[in-house]
């Protein structure tokens, strides 16, 4: 493709729109309800998000991770604590999520702080995966160089020999976060780029302020 042909895609979008009067009051409650309607649209994974994080001198790094969980205080995902995130999030907590909901023509972009979920939240969820999952968690030194894909592949052999008839340990290396929103903004594509964007402020530990911002 041409940087001419690039720079002429164009998409209309002409599907909805979003109002001050129309969203709800509460933004858990207005990111629920969109969240459903993706679920109900078949949305492909609709509970995928960026996840941004940043150095302490600022350097953003970004990865798409799944939604686990949300409601008033927060919106969870796991991940291994000792992987680039995880090692950012530690030194930075500050971090924010964006879904692209394509098929609706919607993005919501969530700002706010991160914490670790409690050991038993996390050992709770490890248990519910496939058990494959939890090996794969176990076996994979995340973000860190390895030798070859056979390394995790004998990593991974070793374990299902190991764990055959037992329970395998949520490593301590590997658990769940929360990102508590301080910001949520709500964006609906609008013909001709005018497009809807309803911002949340969080003032304090209850309440939001709602404002419109220009497209």
């Amino acid at each position: 493709m041409t940087q001419k042909e690039l720079q002429s895609l164009r998409h209309e979008y002409t599907s909805a729109s979003l109002t001050e009067t129309t969203v709800d009051t509460n933004p858990i409650k207005q990111f629920e309800l969109w969240f459903d309607e993706a679920v109900t649209a078949k949305v492909n994974d609709p509970n995928a998000m960026t996840l941004a994080t940043a150095t302490t001198d600022g350097r953003p790094s970004a990865r798409i991770v799944l939604l686990k969980g949300f409601d008033a205080n927060g919106f969870t995902f796991y991940t291994n604590y000792l992987s680039r995130k995880g090692k950012e999030i530690t030194k930075n907590p500050l971090g924010a999520l964006l879904f692209f909901w394509s098929e609706l023509e919607r993005q919501v972009r969530i700002e706010g702080t991160i914490e670790k979920l409690s050991k038993e939240q996390s050992e709770a969820y490890f248990h519910s995966r496939p058990k494959e999952s939890q090996i794969g968690a176990l076996a994979s030194p995340q973000s860190q160089e390895i030798a070859g894909r056979d390394i995790l592949e004998g990593k991974v052999s070793q374990l299902e020999t190991e764990y055959a008839d037992k329970t395998i340990p949520k490593p301590s290396f590997w658990g769940g976060y929360i990102l508590k929103p301080r910001l949520i903004e709500f964006w609906q594509g609008g013909e001709g780029r005018l497009h809807d964007r309803i911002l949340f402020k969080k003032i304090d530990n209850k309440n939001w302020k709602k404002v419109r911002l220009a497209p």
